[in-house]
């Protein structure tokens, strides 16, 4: 994340994207029509190309598609999308302020919950920790793949959130009730036979959603792709860091609390 960051879509930077149909020549002609708006390539099939570049009107990108029309006659815009900066830099804004507070409800509702703020502040590190390997995942994904992030994306993100808090919920929850069940028992051995007993319900219930993630990724649309692996990274480290992130923060919470005590 430090070193290439993420590579933003036009919801985020602004611009426009457009696609264009009946391309009978190279597409690289299209692009070079639209040369002085810095274009680049997002899409392209045997005879379609889809493009991003400055933001400009309909009207001058039309101006632009007529300039090959006497190679290609019948080629035609049939989307146009195009995205402010202002209205790039308020969706960046809206975006941190929804993990932000998201993040802060979440650490008042299980601290509420579980009637011990040590549980909400544990459950809120670890999914962060789930948020920070899911971007960057596609830290890596932007760079090396061209891979952009985008309103999907940040949808994913806030849903892995639930999901992964969902999970260490149910693993706090059986904590708590064997604490009051064995009062004597060491609180490691506690923690260990909770996980131990929730452990093949927690698999069970994630394979379910991870099977369908794959199935999703693999045979679903273009405009999905990205959104569904970005809930199947999300989901695959919010089962792992419930049970080996979640729970051991306890231990070391309880640890440091007894030694300053």
């Amino acid at each position: 994340m430090i070193r290439f960051g993420l590579k933003p879509s036009i919801e985020f930077t602004g611009g426009t994207r457009l696609t264009v149909e009946n391309v009978k020549t190279s597409s690289d002609i299209v692009v070079q029509s639209f040369n002085e708006f810095t274009p680049s390539f997002e899409d392209k099939t045997s005879n379609s190309v889809t493009l991003k570049t400055k933001n400009i009107s309909q009207e001058t990108a039309q101006k632009a598609i007529d300039t090959i029309k006497k190679e290609n006659p019948e080629i035609k815009i049939t989307s146009f999308e195009s995205i402010g900066a202002s209205l790039g830099k308020e969706t960046i804004r809206k975006t941190l302020w929804a993990l932000a507070i998201s993040s802060v409800l979440l650490l008042m509702y299980i601290s509420f919950t579980f009637k011990q703020f040590k549980y909400g502040v544990c459950a809120v590190i670890a999914m962060l920790h789930d948020s920070l390997i899911l971007i960057g995942s596609f830290s890596l994904l932007g760079h090396f793949f061209g891979v952009e992030v985008d309103l999907l994306f940040v949808t994913a993100v806030l849903t892995i959130l639930s999901f992964s808090t969902h999970d260490t919920i149910v693993n706090y929850d059986r904590i708590r009730e064997l604490s009051h069940k064995n009062k004597g028992t060491n609180f490691v051995t506690i923690i260990n036979q909770a996980i131990t007993e929730n452990m093949v319900r927690s698999l069970n219930n994630s394979l379910t959603i991870i099977f369908m993630l794959i199935a999703l990724f693999l045979i679903g649309g273009e405009t999905t792709k990205y959104f569904s692996l970005a809930l199947l990274i999300g989901t695959i480290t919010g089962t792992y860091s419930s049970t080996f992130t979640a729970a051991p923060l306890l231990v070391v919470w309880e640890k440091l609390f007894n030694k300053k005590k």
